[in-house]
């Protein structure tokens, strides 16, 4: 049995390394997937489970688990931007303005609550209590990232290795943060006397649908005289509105108009355009119609083809010239499961699926130039990946000189990574790198990374946290993150209803969305028929995360040093 005995002891062999991990992360995801009153702490609870193996002295060498910490943190920030990069910057558009605001403003009330607790509660003079505040704040907000973050501020402010385990302090505040982030939207609701019926009938008569993206389809009969003798491309340019024309019975014979067809009084269209355009259409063109698409020429078929060529990556509609190189026309585009009206400017994306209507070896055709190959998609863009955590690296290790600053600022290994994963995201097509990987893939990732990083921290953490917790000021955590969690929920959710007149389920996932907390989403989602938390989540989902990266390098490296 000595070689078993050996497996747990000799810290520094690589099979006892890998067995600790992976019975931290084992443990932790099973023990994560308890709910206890309908919420779960889910991954999160890898963090505990390696607290645990390190207060009984199952651990590796430091610098085994520093490595292990930091690359699981770039490798979970890093997907995180590559999934957030495309709708970061629309999610300021319409009402995303305010509610990012709002949002913003939760998160410097989280810190401003946090200073406050620190000078009310604690011993100033100590220079551990502001770090292991901090800790206690990204517990408190549920944000991982942000820990990783602030882990790595402190990690050059204390360069002789003395940094303080902030993770005890997130350990501490992090469940009564679950708890506290759902039962303070609860607080809300009574606060604000909000009726969920009404709010329900409110979503029902709102229905928050983007009409100007929207495809909307229509038969139409050419009525107006002014069309006879008009081209397509004629009729499009006096219109001023962008649509498709995918088909034309033209005297009792169907075919695919391109820019050159020629309007003739009576023809009869099959018209794809956004739904905010329709009115102004069927005004110039004509009434609605029921057609029978029968009586054609030849063979005419409409087939969805997935964008799979790398090459397509970037190109818009309109440069592709469908209609007059192919044969064909694209009525729409389906995009991360949302349809989009496929006007000319609409830049194509791998992953895209466009839908083409035309005759069968044209349709074809068009298909080979795209790719439509589903195991090509399977096979995951890592190429990307590594680019762009080198530029992320070494974005985030360019030195910014601040007055008053003890070192110079940094993004570091989170904060650079994050914000080039972020504009890979949104622009990465123009320099043609494909940005890519299915959602599965991305998760896998990230939550590949999130555990090596959670497991790391906890074990590091594991030696001290009772004498942490239990003789130290573990008490103050818990109740000072309480604080942090539920005074600035309070205050900005009975804002957003009270003077902005956000709906409650919006406000709910905005909340959500600024603790960048899963399980307070899944609980207003479980309340309401309608996706109005996950739009509010995902509109300021984003810009937190970024914030809240930010802010805690920004916190260390000021008020730390």
């Amino acid at each position: 049995m000595e070689w078993l005995i050996n497996l747990f002891v000799t810290t520094d062999s690589i099979a006892h390394i890998v067995l600790l991990y992976a019975i931290v992360i084992a443990v932790g995801v099973y023990l994560g997937k308890i709910k206890v009153g309908g919420v779960s702490l889910g991954v999160t609870f890898v963090l505990f489970s390696g607290i645990i193996a390190g207060h009984i002295g199952f651990t590796a060498p430091v610098n085994i688990l520093t490595f292990i910490q930091d690359f699981g943190l770039i490798l979970f920030v890093f997907m995180i931007g590559l999934q957030v990069g495309p709708g970061f910057f629309e999610s300021f558009r319409k009402g995303g303005v305010t509610l990012n605001g709002l949002s913003t403003a939760m998160i410097f009330l989280n810190i401003g609550v946090m200073f406050a607790c620190y000078y009310i509660f604690f011993d100033t003079s100590n220079p551990n209590n502001l770090p292991m505040m901090v800790g206690t704040l990204y517990g408190a907000v549920t944000n991982t990232p942000g820990l990783g973050a602030a882990n790595e501020a402190l990690s050059s402010v204390f360069e002789d290795g003395k940094a303080p385990q902030i993770a005890s302090g997130y350990a501490c505040a992090y469940p009564l943060g679950v708890l506290g982030i759902i039962g303070a939207t609860i607080a809300i609701k009574y606060i604000c006397r909000i009726s969920m019926s009404k709010e329900e009938a409110e979503l029902e008569k709102e229905e928050a649908d983007n009409d100007s993206v929207k495809p909307h389809f229509m038969h139409l009969k050419v009525t107006n005289s002014y069309l006879e003798g008009k081209t397509l491309l004629q009729v499009h340019d006096f219109l001023n509105r962008d649509f498709v024309c995918s088909r034309i019975l033209h005297e009792g014979h169907v075919s695919i108009p391109n820019r050159n067809t020629v309007f003739h009084i009576d023809d009869q269209l099959f018209i794809v355009c956004a739904e905010v355009d329709a009115e102004a259409i069927i005004a110039f063109i004509g009434p609605t119609i029921e057609v029978d698409w029968k009586k054609q020429d030849e063979p005419m078929v409409s087939k969805r083809i997935l964008v799979t060529r790398s090459s397509m990556n970037g190109k818009t509609l309109g440069k592709m010239h469908f209609s007059s190189v192919y044969g064909v026309n694209v009525t729409r585009v389906t995009r991360q499961g949302m349809e989009l009206f496929a006007s000319n400017s609409l830049s194509l994306q791998v992953g895209d699926r466009i839908m083409v209507v035309g005759p069968e070896d044209a349709v074809n055709r068009v298909a080979s130039v795209m790719g439509n190959s589903i195991k090509r998609l399977d096979a995951p863009n890592i190429a990307t990946i590594f680019v762009g955590i080198i530029l992320g690296i070494l974005f985030g290790s360019l030195p910014i000189a601040i007055p008053s600053m003890p070192v110079p600022l940094k993004l570091g290994i989170a904060g650079g990574p994050l914000i080039i994963a972020i504009l890979i995201g949104k622009y990465g097509y123009k320099f043609h790198l494909v940005t890519y990987t299915t959602t599965s893939a991305n998760m896998m990732l990230r939550e590949i990374g999130l555990v090596l990083f959670l497991a790391s921290v906890g074990i590091k953490a594991g030696a001290g946290f009772v004498e942490t917790v239990v003789q130290g000021d573990g008490i103050k955590y818990v109740y000072t993150g309480f604080l942090i969690t539920v005074i600035p929920i309070l205050i900005i959710g009975t804002l957003a209803r009270l003077k902005y007149k956000f709906n409650y389920f919006t406000i709910m996932g905005m909340l959500a969305g600024t603790c960048t907390d899963p399980p307070a989403l899944a609980y207003a989602s479980s309340v309401c028929s309608k996706d109005a938390p996950a739009v509010g989540y995902s509109t300021v989902y984003p810009l937190c995360m970024f914030l809240r990266i930010l802010t805690a390098q920004l916190i260390v490296l000021f008020f730390c040093g």
